[in-house]
Parts: structure tokens; C-alpha cells; sequence
């Protein structure tokens, strides 16, 4: 497939630079590449894959040529802009916001493979003025979904990929405005690949997307629009592993979550998800000046990933125990395990995991035996699948009020309400072969006598049998209730083009537990309120003010500059100590409060744009919250970080220059700084122990992860009688992954033995991946067949076929040493966890051919 993709690319580049004349149409090209844009985004990237902790934020104002281009551009190594999460970017569709209440971020599989539905779309950068909002820090945008401003006609689409999917169909159809005022569009959109023509080994994808708008304009002041759509996905995801593994695999995309069954291949983590949406919207002309414009928006989302958990050996391919390194030291970190027996159990391992792809995966025939044998004994299946479900309901309620009050002042507000329901639960969804299975906490039943309460997930059904479906370990849901009032006044005087914004809003939230966790048995004097049952109820308010100016020079330069300052309150997701156990909120838990500026400074002539803007951004009294397994526990752990200060500063760079009628070059770049700006304090909770205990992270300095802080771009773009040619050459530096905390936490690093002569602690450099240079391409040519518009094109990505460069991932949060329980005391293990962190590699050579036809 790769070198048929280059012979492809290669053959048509001459072809299509001998054509002498440009009449290249705009529409064509920007048709051109939105189609490469929506593909070039993974499912990671865009929020589809619940399991990632970050997902890029896409910023897409015209106005600016590097917020412009950096979506598309970077998006194989899932650049985030400014490193931003995207909790600071709001999302709109037609003129109410839809941003999930419970943790800030708007997921894009909602309107997945949907892409000529998404087209018509308002965005603007964080000092921007704009008609739907008061920008966040990471930009917003507004999705236009009414009938009427779609094109007309009808749009057939096919491609060919190999990367998440393999092949793409869709069907557009557009009516535009009757003469009795109606307006229809409707598409519809399939997405497919399975485990043998998936680019990543052991995945699969299958999507269907519809959607369907209908207008109806009454008269010249009212219309009426009612959009209805949804996206049902069912995906195999991808598990990040260590460079251990991947050299053992001979294979950057190494995916252990993956295995066989019977000959037949079968993945362990699976994701469904499907977002039924509704959106009403009215239109009302007020008069010439003045314009009201309400949104009802209304989302169901059913969300589950399937996972293989266990009550024995871990059947994880790449646990830590399987690698060779486990046997030998190979970082001499240890005075022994470096005889020569410690290297032949070293070379055993190797020769295993490279003898056969057999041995590096899933042994699913393996579980099952296991779990029918220990069923024969009545006892409880070892081996399991489990779903977590995240599901949610979300209404919503937006008015925007626009009035030009005269030719040089305007004034805009509006109103949001939104009221989120978030249901969490995990279902048996496969025992493997297993017969007998109890609601019962599996890692807790080594500390507690085998009739300890402490051992039951649920009181209100003590020891209870689960059968595949039933619901597990835990079940709470958590309601999110917003408000939020804005307005903005924009004037344009003289050279000058300002706005100054505000808005002021209220949250209140709270968590209902279905569960009575046997932590908090009333029996032992707990208030059975501590988990089951209703919460206490957190309420916040909060606000901000932001203003911007363009101050035109003349000559075609300007100087743009903006300062905001709002406080945000906590969203759900962090709000709880432990969501899964109780209903105990995260102590000293206040709004976060961003300071931000911009300076820049813009100059358009008739043979170059240019954009350079400065910023900064900080941020203090954050909270997060991060679950996973700690070590020195024993047992996972929920921590709360809290207090948190974080500072956000650089350049973005972005030019174009015509060099000649037909070629333009085009460089965009950015050098950035996103880190923690001081140690943080932290609260965390054992699942087997049911207490708070706190301390402090030492993670000042820590990087924002899974992006690039550098990165640079140029491109020449070539286009002639409706031929276009695109080369970018990307180069990308500074990829630091995601720091694991319970690494920095005071116990841990004094456990560890890490500590000055002062006394003062050594704490560990974050860990990062690697960069590199991406070569991209893509050619298009627009055809006339039947006087009808007929658009081919190739992209391919990664040209070089750059196999090194690293896209994200995760330090370990288990540790380098072991803690005999008795004694207390620390042994230095043979296997370094610091030495190897979890990442993911940018894919090799892949493309796209994309063919459309208007008629």
C-alpha cells in the first residue's frame, strides 16, 4: 500500500505541473482541503476515545494564518493548541453552547463522519470578537445548521484510507429555499475497516452518521430550524506501550490490547458510542439593527469501552514481569541481576516475544481454559471483560441578542442554561468462559477477613451474583446544573476595530449513588448519605471580562493586542474525591481564576499576509484528578491535585508569500512553555483502604503533555487550471509525556531514597519522546463531467515514512522499588518503570483518495 501510494503521488506531479493557465476556483480548493482536515484527525485527537487524558483543541479563525492552518497541518501528532486541554475551547451550534457539562470538553465523534454538515462554521480566536460568545482561552466556534445555508445539490462521496478506517462513503443532498419557504439537507455517511485492513494491527472501525435539517422561513423576521443527528461508532482502540515492547515487535504501532481466540483475531478494548442530538433553533429579525436568535439542544449519549480485568495473573502482554528487562538489569540501577543466568532468563524472554506474534498478544484460549476449570470448583471467574459506561443526558438553552445600534457600534448578549445528568456505571459485558462471578472488591480481599463489609461494592446487595450485563462495582450518576449571562460591546472608530466582553454565571452539582460501597458501612457509624444516595450540593459562581483592539496602521499593517481575566468554575469530573466510591467533594475546592494577554501584530500586501502574536496565559487555584494503579498501595488510588498554577506563554508565527500568480509558500511555526508553576497539593484515596490521605507533589516545572511545544511548517502550494499541489515539510521538538504524580509525591520520593544532603528532594526530569521532520503531499484536480464538478484527490502523510517520532503518552505510576509490608522497608527492583514509559509513534506513510461529485 505504501509504495503504491508514493508511485501514485510521483506520477501525477509532473502531469499536473504542466498545465500553463490558473483558472482554479477558491471553492474548489477550500472544498479540497476541508476534505483532507476532517480526515486527518484522529479519533483520539477529537475526544472519541474517552480513555486519552488530552485532546487537541481546534482553533480555525481565517483571519489568522497560523490559527488557520495548524489544524490540519499537525494534527498526525495531535497538536494542541497553545497546550491547552480542550475544556478551554466552547464549542456552539447555532448559537448555544454544547460543551459537556461534567467535564468542559465538547466531544467532535457526536458529529463524526458528517463532514459536509460541518462545514458552515464561525470560528474565533480567544480575542476575537465574535456574535455567539465571549471566547475561551482556547478559541471557540459556532456550527451553522440551518437548511437554508447549506449548498444545493446533491454530493456523492468516496475514499480510500489506510488509517483508522480503510474505506468511506457519504451522500449529501441539499434543497436550499423553496418559494413557500421550506429548506432541506440531509447526509448521510459510513466509515469501515476491519482487523485485516485496519492500519493498526487489532483494531477495527465501523461507523454510520446521519443528518437531517429542516427549515422553514415564514417571513421576512421568522424562521424556524429543527436539525437532528447522530454517529453510532464501534471502534477497537489502540494501547500505548514501552519502547521495550516496541523493539521486541519489531513495530512502532505494537498494540497489546489484542489477541486470538480460537485462530481468530479479537480486541479487548472495544468503544461504542452513539450521541442521538436534536437542535431547535428560531430565528427572529427583530428589525434591520436587531436580531434574536434561540437554540434548544437536546443530546442522549450512550458511551461504553470494554477492558480485560482480572483476580490472578495479569494477561497483559506487556506487564512488566513478561519483558526480558524484568530478568536482567539493563540500566544498572541494582548491585545484582547480572549473572549470567540473569541473562539467559534475559535472552529466554526475547526469544519468546520475537519468536511469534502469538506470543506478544492476547492468549484469549488461555483464559478461557483457566476460568471453565475454576468453574468446575464453584469459584469465581479469574478472568473477566468489563464495560464502563459513561453515558449522559444534556439540554440546553441558548439566546443571543445582536444589535447595531449605529454604523460604528454594536452591542451583543446572551443567555446559556444547561442542566447535564452523567450516568456511570460498569456492566459485566464477557466472563470468558467463566460460570460464577460477585459484586465483590477483588483487591481488597487480602487486607479484610473474607466477611468484612469493606469487601462489598454494595451493601444494599451484599455478595451479589453478577451475570454478564448486570451492573458492577459501581453505579452513581452526577448532575450538573449551569447558568451563564454575557454580553460585548464592539466599535469600530477611525483605525481602530475594539470590543470589551463580560459575563457572570452560576454551577451547582451534585452526586447520586446506587450503590452503598462497603467502606462506609452505616453499621460502623457512617452517614449512609456517604455513598448512597444524594449528595450535598456544590455551588459556585464565576465570570470573566476580556477585551481586544486592532489598531490599523496603514499600509496594510496592524497591531492587535487583548487582556482577560475570568474565574471558571471546578467542573464535576474533579469535583469528587472518588466518584466511584462515595460523595465526599475534593476539600478546598474553589473556581480556578486565568489571567491571559495577547500582543501581535498582522501585515497583509499583495504578496504577503503575515501573523505574529505573543501570549500569555496564568492559571491558579485549578483542580484535577487522575485514577490509576499505585504501587506503593497496593491499590488504585483517586487523587484530587489541588491548588493548582499552571503558566502558558510564546510566539506563533504565521506568513504566506505569492511568489508567483500560481505558487505561494506558506510558513507557520511556534515556540511555547506550558508547565506546572508551582508544587501542587494533592489528596488521594485508596480503593482498598476508603480514607484521605494527602501530601504534596513535587511537579513544578512538569510539562503540558502529548504535544509538541515546537513546532515548525513550510509549504509550497501550487495551483492551475484547477490543479493543486500541497508539500509541507513539519518538524516538531519538545514532546514531553504526561507526568505521573504518585512519581513526585513527597512519600514516594523519600521512599525512593531521592533526597538532598539538605534534605531537600531530587525530583525525577519528566519523561519525553521523541521529535522529528514529516513530509506531507496531496494533489487535487477538479473535473467537469456533465457540466457537474467532479473532485479527485490524493494526501498522503508522513511521506518519508518517519516511523520515530512520538505522538503522546505516559510515565508509569508504579515505582521503581518495592515495599515489603512488614518491614516497611524498600528493595530496588531489577525492572525500571522510570526508565520506561508508555508512548505512542506517529504512523508511517498513509493517505487518503478522496473523490466527490456535485450534480
Amino acid at each position: 500500500m505504501e509504495k503504491k501510494l508514493l508511485l501514485a503521488a510521483f506520477l501525477s506531479l509532473p502531469a499536473a505541473i504542466g498545465f500553463a493557465q490558473n483558472n482554479a476556483t477558491k471553492e474548489a480548493e477550500k472544498d479540497m482541503k476541508q476534505d483532507n482536515a476532517a480526515f486527518t484527525f484522529t479519533e483520539q485527537q477529537l475526544g472519541e476515545d474517552d480513555d486519552m487524558t488530552q485532546n487537541v483543541i481546534m482553533v480555525n479563525s481565517n483571519s489568522n494564518l497560523y490559527t488557520s492552518n495548524v489544524g490540519y497541518l499537525w494534527s498526525p501528532v495531535r497538536f494542541k493548541f497553545r497546550a491547552y486541554d480542550s475544556k478551554y475551547s466552547e464549542t456552539y451550534m447555532n448559537g448555544v453552547q454544547v460543551n459537556n457539562l461534567e467535564n468542559g470538553q465538547f466531544n467532535f465523534s457526536t458529529v463524526g463522519g458528517m463532514n459536509d454538515a460541518t462545514r458552515n462554521q464561525d470560528a474565533a480566536a480567544p480575542f476575537e470578537s465574535n456574535a455567539f460568545c465571549m471566547a475561551g482561552i482556547g478559541g471557540s466556534s459556532n456550527y451553522d445548521f440551518r437548511a437554508s445555508n447549506f449548498a444545493v445539490g446533491q454530493k456523492v462521496t468516496l475514499s480510500a484510507v489506510n488509517r483508522n478506517y480503510s474505506a468511506r462513503a457519504m451522500y449529501s443532498y441539499g434543497s436550499g429555499l423553496n418559494e413557500k419557504g421550506w429548506a432541506f439537507f440531509g447526509t448521510i455517511g459510513y466509515r469501515w475497516a476491519d482487523m485485516n485492513t485496519a492500519a493498526v494491527k487489532g483494531t477495527f472501525y465501523n461507523s454510520i452518521s446521519g443528518f437531517l435539517a429542516v427549515e422553514k422561513r415564514f417571513d421576512d423576521r421568522h424562521s424556524l430550524n429543527l436539525a437532528v443527528w447522530g454517529n453510532h461508532a464501534e471502534r477497537a482502540q489502540q494501547g500505548a506501550s514501552t519502547d521495550e515492547a516496541y523493539w521486541l515487535a519489531n513495530d512502532r504501532q505494537y498494540n497489546p490490547y489484542w489477541g486470538y481466540q480460537n485462530g481468530e483475531k479479537r480486541a479487548s478494548r472495544i468503544v461504542n458510542n452513539f450521541e442521538p442530538s436534536a437542535l431547535l433553533t428560531w430565528d427572529y429579525q427583530i428589525n434591520d439593527r436587531m436580531k434574536l436568535t434561540t437554540s434548544a439542544f437536546i443530546k442522549y449519549a450512550l458511551y461504553s469501552a470494554t477492558r480485560l480485568n482480572y483476580n490472578g495473573q495479569n494477561p497483559a502482554p506487556d506487564y512488566w514481569k513478561n519483558f526480558p528487562s524484568y530478568n536482567y538489569d539493563v540500566w544498572g540501577a541494582t548491585d545484582g541481576n547480572k549473572s549470567q543466568d540473569d541473562y539467559l532468563a534475559w535472552a529466554e524472554s526475547r526469544d519468546y516475544w520475537m519468536a511469534s506474534e502469538r506470543n506478544r498478544q492476547i492468549n484469549f484460549d488461555k483464559l478461557y481454559y483457566t476460568n471453565q476449570q475454576v468453574s468446575t470448583t464453584g469459584r469465581d471467574a479469574i478472568y473477566w471483560i468489563e464495560a464502563k459506561h459513561n453515558n449522559h443526558l444534556a439540554t440546553n438553552l441558548g439566546s443571543t441578542f445582536d444589535w447595531s445600534i449605529n454604523k460604528s457600534i454594536k452591542l451583543q448578549a446572551g443567555i446559556q442554561l444547561a442542566s447535564n445528568k452523567g450516568m456511570h456505571y460498569t456492566t459485566m459485558h464477557d466472563m470468558l468462559g467463566g460460570q460464577y462471578f460477585h459484586n465483590v472488591n477483588t483487591y481488597a480481599k487480602g487486607s479484610y477477613a473474607s466477611t468484612a463489609s469493606e469487601l462489598q461494592y454494595d451493601l444494599n446487595n451484599p455478595n451479589g451474583e453478577v451475570k454478564e450485563g448486570d451492573k458492577m462495582r459501581y453505579d452513581y450518576d452526577i448532575i450538573t446544573q449551569n447558568a451563564k449571562l454575557w454580553t460585548a460591546l464592539v466599535f469600530d472608530k477611525g483605525i481602530t476595530h475594539s470590543f470589551a466582553a463580560a459575563k457572570i454565571g452560576g454551577q451547582q452539582m451534585w452526586r447520586d449513588g446506587h450503590m452503598l460501597n462497603g467502606f462506609y458501612d452505616p453499621a460502623k457509624g457512617w452517614d449512609k448519605n456517604a455513598s448512597y444516595g444524594k449528595s450535598k450540593t456544590a455551588r459556585f459562581l464565576d465570570g470573566g471580562v476580556k477585551a481586544g483592539s486592532t489598531l490599523n496602521l496603514g499600509g496594510g499593517s496592524a497591531v492587535t493586542m487583548g487582556i482577560g481575566a475570568e474565574a471558571r468554575a471546578p467542573h464535576a469530573k474533579v469535583a469528587f474525591v472518588s466518584p466511584e466510591m462515595n460523595n465526599n467533594f475534593v476539600s478546598n475546592l474553589k473556581n480556578e481564576k486565568i489571567l491571559s494577554a495577547e500582543l501581535g501584530y498582522a501585515l497583509n500586501t499583495k504578496w504577503m499576509r503575515m501573523n505574529l502574536t505573543g501570549y500569555l496565559t496564568h492559571t491558579y487555584d485549578g483542580t484535577e484528578w487522575e485514577n490509576f494503579y499505585f504501587d506503593d498501595g497496593n491499590s488504585f488510588a483517586y487523587v484530587s491535585l489541588t491548588d493548582v498554577k499552571k503558566i502558558y506563554y510564546g510566539a506563533e508565527l504565521g506568513l504566506k508569500f505569492k511568489v508567483t500568480s500560481n505558487l505561494d509558500v506558506n510558513v507557520i511555526g511556534t515556540l511555547a512553555e506550558a508547565e506546572y508553576a508551582d508544587n501542587t497539593n494533592i489528596s488521594y484515596m485508596l480503593s482498598t483502604k476508603g480514607t484521605v490521605l494527602t501530601d504534596v507533589c513535587h511537579n513544578k516545572g512538569m510539562r503540558e503533555s502529548g504535544t509538541p511545544l515546537a513546532a515548525a511548517s513550510v509549504g509550497l502550494s501550487y495551483s492551475i487550471n484547477r490543479w493543486y499541489i500541497d508539500l509541507n515539510g513539519n518538524y516538531y521538538d519538545r514532546i514531553y509525556l504526561s507526568d505521573s504524580p504518585s512519581m513526585r509525591f513527597g512519600r514516594s520520593l523519600a521512599a525512593a531514597g531521592l533526597i538532598e544532603n539538605d534534605g531537600s528532594f531530587i525530583i525525577p526530569d519528566q519523561a519525553k519522546g521523541k521529535g522529528g521532520f514529516m513530509l506531507d503531499f496531496s494533489i487535487g484536480h477538479q473535473f467537469r463531467i456533465a457540466h457537474r464538478p467532479l473532485s479527485v484527490n490524493l494526501m498522503i502523510t508522513n511521506l518519508l515514512n518517519n516511523r520515530n517520532i512520538c505522538t503522546g503518552g505516559y510515565e508509569q505510576s508504579r515505582s521503581d522499588y518495592s515495599i515489603n509490608s512488614t518491614t516497611g522497608t524498600t528493595n530496588q527492583r531489577t525492572y525500571s518503570f522510570s526508565n520506561n514509559p508508555k508512548k505512542f509513534y506517529a504512523q508511517g506513510i498513509n493517505g487518503m483518495l478522496n473523490i466527490n461529485y456535485r450534480f
